[in-house]
């Protein structure tokens, strides 16, 4: 209730940063998909989110101004084009599984900045505000937040269903020790490619919002910086999807709000204190639990 008040509680500006967050969050949460169900530590989100961004720009470009549309074609465009790199990134594991999603990210970002017939390049491209049935066009800040807001709670019931079902289970069972699972005869690529396309269909979703939200994307929209911010959510929420949608808001504030109010502007570099604090933290934290009783109840 509070988050829906929002708008009519503080100005503007922080409310356009609340949208953010959200978009953020829809992110984190596609990485946490793969970081912290499946076991796979991605930097590649940034690239279905550039896909679904540059989908609804299309459509805005074609005359095509609804929101619902332009989010369900970058959601179906966004999955698409996981399911085509999927093979690519799932024939490596760990740090390597890392590197290749990077490279399908930094690829993503290339691409827009070379095809400007369709991306206007490195000056990026703007477009009309979305209309939603019955409404006029949605410019105000509060608006898109309340329309940004409830396409998240879509995705986190979506979510929620993913982690209770039998594939969620089959994830975090590949997480957990993938050759048992194989040997148990899950067909463990085939489970892994789903959770791909899924997370890829997660990020499709932030991208449409960017453009509902901005109006404008260029390649450095979901460039380095974001893919960064995106597995620092991630991180913080340890294995967590509530955790990395709290940790997307972490990161939001951090940046452009704790950063601006610092003189000079130091947002990045905090982000980068929040980065080493994570690595060096979390590790600490996974061995002081490992050497703690087990308490009476637990080993009842």
């Amino acid at each position: 209730m509070l988050a829906a008040a929002l708008p009519l509680l503080l100005d503007a500006y922080t409310v356009s940063l609340a949208t953010n967050a959200i978009i953020l969050a829809l992110l984190a949460m596609s990485t946490q998909v793969l970081t912290g169900v499946a076991g796979l530590p991605t930097m590649g989100q940034t690239a279905y989110l550039g896909v679904g961004a540059y989908t609804a720009v299309l459509l805005a470009q074609a005359g095509i101004s609804s929101g619902l549309a332009q989010l369900a074609a970058a959601v179906a465009a966004a999955a698409a084009a996981a399911a085509v790199t999927a093979p690519l990134a799932l024939c490596t594991r760990g740090p390597v599984f890392l590197m290749v999603t990077f490279t399908i990210g930094q690829l993503a970002v290339t691409t827009a900045s070379k095809w400007r017939a369709v991306t206007g390049g490195d000056e990026g491209v703007s477009v009309a505000p979305i209309t939603l049935p019955g409404l006029a066009p949605l410019t105000l800040d509060g608006y898109l937040y309340w329309y940004a807001l409830a396409v998240f709670a879509v995705a986190c019931v979506g979510v929620w269903w993913l982690l209770r079902s039998r594939l969620g289970l089959l994830l975090r069972g590949c997480a957990a020790h993938e050759p048992r699972m194989a040997a148990l005869g899950h067909a463990v690529i085939a489970e892994l490619t789903a959770g791909y396309v899924i997370a890829g269909a997660i990020a499709g979703a932030g991208g449409a919002l960017l453009i509902a939200a901005h109006r404008y994307i260029s390649p450095a929209d979901f460039g380095f910086d974001m893919a960064t911010m995106a597995l620092l959510a991630a991180a913080l929420g340890a294995g967590r999807m509530w955790g990395a949608v709290a940790g997307a808001v972490a990161v939001v504030a951090t940046r452009d709000l704790a950063g601006a109010a610092i003189p000079g502007g130091h947002g990045i570099a905090l982000l980068g204190g929040l980065l080493l604090f994570v690595a060096y933290t979390r590790p600490a934290a996974a061995r002081l639990r490992r050497r703690a009783p087990a308490s009476p109840e637990a080993e009842a």
